[in-house]
């Protein structure tokens, strides 16, 4: 199995792993009375099951992206640490002058 297949794989199961935490957490903690929500209707296991697999792609989503932007390397051949931007947000002096309007006139 190519290496990228096995990334995106392995990803995918911690984004729905992380997914499974959150929504037990939800649960556990009884956040908008989720508890008594599930528990007390017929759907319960089913609205679990979806807000489970919702949140499951969204989390592998991001752990894959976020294991993809961390693939980046420097042009030097080391790792990136952090972004050169900073550097760039420095003021610059900027000459400005006025023009007569010939519409105005």
């Amino acid at each position: 199995m190519p290496k990228l297949v096995k990334l995106y794989i392995r990803n995918v199961l911690i984004g729905f792993a992380v997914a499974g935490a959150f929504v037990g957490m939800l649960l556990w903690f009884n956040v908008m009375n989720l508890w008594h929500l599930v528990t007390s209707s017929d759907a319960g296991i089913l609205a679990v099951g979806i807000l489970w697999f919702a949140h499951g792609v969204v989390f592998a989503g991001v752990q894959f992206a976020l294991a993809v932007m961390a693939m980046a390397e420097r042009e030097d051949g080391g790792p990136r640490r952090g972004s050169p931007v900073v550097d760039l947000w420095r003021p610059v002096r900027v000459r400005a002058e006025a023009k007569a309007d010939p519409v105005r006139r």
